[in-house]
């Protein structure tokens, strides 16, 4: 589609011509550049300019600092003007020069015009550099000006449809009254385009902001106070006008084809000329449907209170997140912005110490309690094996409070004494594997303990390294119903290895010493 030069191959009018119209925007090499020299061209009517022409309005831009240095020389223009001209941005002009020099002439015998649509499209990127971060204001004042319109258009038809009875269509009268006509139509439709507009985009800020769940109590305020107060007046206006403009519009409705009639063009223009709004069916078809409803289609008026019920349900949902603390916790863009500058300014092994405390992302091996069944095999990776459930309210927001009603106590014998059973069953178990550790104590690392003693082994080194004072140093545990005393501590050099039926469990620079207290109370150790 396009050649090592550049230019556009196959027919200009076609879509993809037409987009490549939007080169000189998304350029990297001299975008401010070729923005200049589309708005030298856009700034006048029927600009044909030569090189020299732009290069001498392209000095002050230069001078001023909105371009880069040396681009107004006429040499940089003529590479500038030959791209543009292969992107279809511009079209040769006049061909007659009047030059005292050969150079003057080479430079000025190329004039350059600007096209139709790269007009159109520069024109939207000013306005589009133009507009503010903030919401755009709803142009309200203009439904009373379209009411109005309206109601002197549909008095402008019956006069000129009367005055074609009585007069003839060729009158001066009837001449006047489709002048009027023209006008006001054209008036119309232009107060719509504009209405139309400045609602779209102040609903489009709405959305933009609504859907954001990182909102300081700041902008909560502010933008409630936009909620509550601006849209309703916006809603009170439309709806207060729409009821009368539908009445006006399904009285037009019949009468369209005179209407379309009296606003043909007095001069043969041809078929592709682009013409003025309200001159077609689809024009006012468009204008209708913006205000009354149809059977399986919703108006717009109908979508913009639609929509404001969504913005405020979703502005009270936002306020009850910020505030309540009952729904999941909010977004963190903010945070994680600012973390990932940290993370830009930190070293590699610096990275590591900023995720491990921002994260709290450890070793795979967590000192809980394990599942009361674990099928895994020992040689399936961490990732790939059981999942250990954590409850909601852990998950959301961090802590292990209970939530909710407390449920009703309903009676059941059966499911009593199942449960009687099951614990009995348990403590049972629970009863044999501190009867494992207490015969394996002395040789704890030459036996093979069962999962159940592994798992009880697992809960005891927990609480016995809860205990340390510090980090690195010992703590030691004694649990009374066991009469088992466990000390850990750290040890340079010590590997503590624990075989079990299911796994190793090995323990790198840590000693572990599990003895049996004889006799040993509740009065002896408090932590039991």
């Amino acid at each position: 589609m396009e050649d090592a030069e550049g230019d556009v191959a196959g027919d200009p009018s076609d879509a993809e011509s037409r987009l490549r119209r939007y080169s000189y925007l998304t350029s990297r090499e001299f975008p401010r550049t070729y923005f200049a020299i589309m708005r030298v061209f856009s700034s006048t009517l029927l600009a044909d300019l030569s090189a020299t022409d732009v290069s001498n309005a392209l000095f002050a831009a230069e001078r001023d600092g909105r371009i880069e240095p040396g681009e107004s020389s006429v040499d940089r223009v003529v590479d500038r003007l030959t791209q543009l001209r292969k992107w279809g941005n511009l079209v040769p002009g006049r061909r007659e020069a009047n030059a005292k020099s050969i150079a003057e002439f080479a430079h000025g015998s190329l004039r350059y015009q600007v096209d139709k649509l790269a007009l159109r499209i520069h024109r939207e990127a000013e306005a589009l550099l133009a507009i503010p971060e903030g919401a755009r204001e709803v142009s309200r004042e203009l439904l009373p000006a379209i009411r109005r319109g309206l109601d002197d258009a549909a008095g402008t038809i019956s006069a000129a449809l009367v005055a074609e009875q009585l007069h003839g269509s060729g009158s001066s009268a009837v001449a006047k009254l489709r002048e009027r006509l023209s006008e006001q139509v054209t008036t119309l439709f232009l107060q719509h385009a504009e209405l139309a507009a400045t609602v779209r985009d102040f609903y489009a800020h709405v959305g933009q902001v609504v859907a954001r769940h990182d909102l300081n109590p700041e902008e909560i305020a502010g933008f409630r106070g936009l909620l509550v107060e601006y849209i309703q007046l916006v809603v009170d206006d439309v709806m207060r006008h729409t009821t009368p403009i539908a009445e006006t519009l399904g009285t037009l409705e019949t009468a369209l084809p005179e209407v379309l009639r009296l606003l043909a063009p007095t001069a043969e223009l041809g078929e592709s000329v682009e013409r003025a709004r309200g001159r077609s069916m689809s024009d006012w078809r468009g204008l209708t449907d913006w205000f009354v409803e149809r059977p399986g289609q919703v108006s717009q008026v109908g979508a913009l209170r639609e929509a404001t019920a969504k913005a405020i349900g979703s502005l009270l949902a936002n306020v009850k997140r910020a505030t309540g603390g009952g729904e999941i916790a909010p977004g963190r863009r903010t945070e994680l912005i600012r973390l990932a500058r940290r993370f830009d300014q930190s070293t590699v092994e610096g990275a590591h110490g900023i995720y491990a405390e921002s994260f709290g992302v450890w070793g795979a091996r967590h000192w809980l309690l394990a599942p009361d069944v674990d099928d895994t095999l020992p040689t399936t990776p961490w990732r790939d094996g059981m999942r250990t459930p954590v409850p909601v309210s852990m998950s959301s927001r961090g802590d292990r409070a209970a939530r909710g009603r407390t449920a009703k106590i309903v009676e059941n014998p059966l499911g009593e004494q199942l449960a009687l059973v099951e614990a009995q069953e348990q403590a049972r178990r629970r009863e044999a594997a501190y009867a494992e550790l207490r015969a394996a104590a002395a040789r704890l690392e030459e036996v093979t303990l069962s999962a159940g003693a592994l798992d009880v082994l697992y809960d005891l080194l927990r609480r016995a390294m809860s205990y340390r004072e510090r980090v690195d140093g010992a703590g030691e545990f004694l649990h009374t119903p066991s009469q088992l005393r466990v000390r850990v501590g750290p040890l340079a050099g010590v590997r503590c290895r624990i075989r079990a039926a299911h796994g190793a469990l090995t323990l790198h620079d840590v000693a572990v010493h599990v003895e049996v207290c004889e006799g040993a109370s509740a009065a002896e150790s408090p932590h039991g």
